[in-house]
């Protein structure tokens, strides 16, 4: 049985992964039942939602501003990177690893729905749950903070939706090298340590040597942040604030770095992701 003619050209775009066309409706009915059992599971739910702000609220006793940056804009885009590492991230890496050892992947491979229905419905309760913190960062920055509004909207939803892909392939390469829920405490490590500290969230990253801050540049979250930044407030901490067509300049160089992280994404997801059981 093949999927139904009328798969909607958002489906389509995401069919381009290589694993089949998708079905928005197959998709939503893989969502809402995994968002049930991620509430159930008090553990995960918890990762999801109070971990990122608390690990904002206990760095927010040590960070400062950095250039044109205000500490209240630092600590508001630093949650925008808990958000992904924790929610997007290490949730999912989680979610795929609990869902291949129960075998539920490699039972849902038989019926009509695609592979990267499979992979997306899975991925949706925490892109929900990210999208959901983005948005109260924002209002609580903008109330709390006193930040003003984002000088570049579609920059700023652009740079969001980016890393939330990014990291959701990362996660799906990342669950193929863990074998247990358990272990991915110890797996999701390297991503999880080098992008907080690449792209400065544990601290500035301007006292580094040049040659290492040139690498931090190139890691997952760095870019994105930056692009976060420049179009929320019009700079990325060390040059002037610039107004809406003014940052595209500066976009530039994130932009590319975030393109060839998607590949990588979508390369590794294709060669290491695992659907039958490691055990």
């Amino acid at each position: 049985m093949t999927a139904p003619a009328t798969v909607s050209r958002n489906g389509r775009l995401l069919g381009r992964l290589g694993l089949g066309p998708v079905s928005l409706r197959r998709i939503g009915v893989l969502g809402r039942a995994e968002m049930i059992l991620l509430l159930r599971n008090k553990t995960a739910a918890t990762t999801a939602l109070l971990l990122p702000l608390a690990t904002v609220a206990l760095f927010s006793t040590f960070l400062s501003g950095d250039g044109h940056v205000s500490t209240g804009a630092l600590l508001a885009t630093t949650m925008f990177g808990f958000v992904l590492l924790y929610v997007v991230y290490y949730n999912l890496v989680t979610t795929y690893v609990a869902r291949r050892e129960e075998r539920v992947l490699k039972r849902l491979r038989t019926g009509v729905v695609t592979d990267a229905e499979i992979l997306v419905g899975a991925a949706v309760p925490a892109l929900a749950l990210a999208l959901a913190q983005v948005v109260l960062t924002v209002v609580a920055a903008l109330v709390l903070f006193d930040l003003p509004m984002p000088v570049n909207i579609p920059l700023l939803l652009a740079a969001v939706l980016a890393g939330c892909a990014i990291f959701v392939l990362l996660a799906t390469a990342s669950s193929g090298f863990t074998r247990t829920v358990e272990s991915a405490q110890i797996t999701t490590l390297p991503v999880l340590i080098l992008s907080m500290i690449g792209s400065g969230v544990t601290g500035s990253v301007e006292s580094l040597p040049d040659a290492l801050a040139r690498v931090f540049q190139l890691l997952p979250l760095t870019p994105v942040l930056d692009l976060v930044r420049l179009g929320w407030l019009g700079t990325a901490g060390t040059d002037a604030p610039r107004d809406f067509v003014g940052v595209l300049s500066e976009a530039r160089e994130p932009a590319v770095i975030i393109l060839l992280w998607l590949a990588i994404g979508v390369s590794a997801t294709r060669r290491w992701f695992r659907w039958d059981p490691r055990h």
